[in-house]
């Protein structure tokens, strides 16, 4: 682990996080949820235009006409076409949950993950302060994962597995852009974030959406819309064996506007094949090698 190092922020990173800090970062972020909802003519202009600014690819919407849209929110978190992200390998192989660039990866050392140069953070921080919540994940493996906004936004699941234990956490609303990421001291365990641990054949693992400025709100298929408390307490939710049985590849949930996954396995889940950081992923690109050949890899729905 690399904290002792001196940080990558540069001098403009700091003057940007103070005027972020200085902003009603809830209140931006509920105006925004109210904005992108609305049902208004400016919606096709705004569309438009962020389309041309941030790439976003419609030949891969299930539905390509920027028109059809009802809200800004219906496009940015719009379906892709059916076999668009093809699923690699067999059952056991953990692909990655969402379009996007790799921030960080690597192993879970002492209890604690890699944010950036000069920067880490405790893995029971980022999961909610309970140590029992981390224990299965020591010394195993993470993959830091960046959606900016021109990428597709909803989360899909690694390996098949069924819930079991949701941790709502309240927290500021920092960017998770890479300039906030090597600029602010823990930011994944500060953020308003959305814990989900998970039990697979191979054992368990866990996806933690981290919120952020102008994220209104994130969803997930079990819950709905989870719109963060304005308290200071942690939610869990417990599920034991009852909770949904999520297959691999299927949708988990979304992001109402950009944000970052972590993905966290046990030792016995390596993510071997997770690109460089700044490189690019793909929902279904491998994450971690496995032994022996599946079958046909299946198409995302």
């Amino acid at each position: 682990m690399t904290s002792g190092s001196r940080s990558s922020a540069k001098p403009l990173d700091h003057v940007r996080v103070l005027l972020l800090a200085c902003l009603p970062q809830h209140a931006v972020s509920r105006l925004t949820l109210r904005l992108t909802r609305l049902r208004t003519r400016l919606k096709d202009p705004v569309v438009r235009w962020f389309i041309r600014a941030y790439g976003a690819d419609m030949d891969e919407a299930a539905e390509r006409d920027p028109a059809a849209y009802p809200t800004f929110n219906a496009f940015f978190t719009r379906p892709l076409r059916p076999g668009a992200r093809p699923i690699a390998g067999d059952e056991k192989t953990p692909v990655s949950p969402v379009d996007g660039r790799v921030s960080q990866a690597g192993r879970i050392e002492a209890g604690r993950l890699y944010q950036a140069k000069g920067i880490d953070y405790g893995l029971p921080d980022l999961l909610g302060g309970d140590p029992r919540d981390a224990e299965p994940f020591m010394d195993g493996a993470f993959a830091t994962l960046y959606l900016a906004p021109g990428d597709y936004h909803r989360i899909h699941m690694p390996l098949t597995g069924r819930l079991r234990r949701m941790c709502h956490v309240p927290g500021r609303l920092w960017s998770v852009a890479p300039w906030t990421v090597r600029s602010v001291p823990g930011l994944f365990a500060r953020n308003e974030r959305v814990v989900a641990l998970f039990d697979t054949d191979r054992g368990p693992f866990g996806l933690v959406l981290v919120g952020a400025i102008n994220v209104a709100a994130i969803e997930t298929v079990w819950a709905g819309l989870v719109t963060p408390p304005r308290g200071r307490s942690v939610i869990h939710t417990e599920y034991r064996d009852h909770g949904p049985l999520i297959r691999r590849g299927s949708e988990m949930g979304r992001f109402n506007m950009g944000s970052t996954v972590i993905v966290l396995t046990p030792p016995g889940i390596p993510l071997d094949q997770v690109p460089a950081p700044g490189e690019r992923v793909r929902v279904g690109m491998e994450l971690g090698r496995t032994r022996g050949t599946g079958g046909p890899a299946p198409e995302m729905a």
